[in-house]
């Protein structure tokens, strides 16, 4: 898996962000509430909004380079979104 394509990174200050796309808002619902259980269990709080049919999550990054926590993280939320989106 090439995490670069998956999530865009950019500077001032260091971060990844990416934008999931749904199809209906209860997908919106399931994907948030895992994301929060997640968030809660690794002690990390990105940034996030929402619509009708997307979330956008940006997660800030320690330093310039993406520790394995932070890959690990955004690698659980692509995840989530894969399960959600076939089901």
């Amino acid at each position: 898996m090439n995490y670069v394509l998956m999530w865009n990174n950019r500077d001032s200050p260091s971060r990844i962000e990416k934008r999931f796309e749904f199809e209906e808002y209860l997908k919106i619902s399931k994907f948030m509430k895992m994301v929060d259980e997640l968030c809660k269990e690794k002690n990390i709080y990105p940034n996030i909004s929402f619509g009708n049919n997307f979330v956008s999550i940006t997660i800030f990054l320690g330093s310039k380079n993406l520790s394995k926590i932070e890959k690990d993280f955004s690698n659980q939320i692509d995840n989530f979104y894969s399960q959600i989106n076939v089901t």
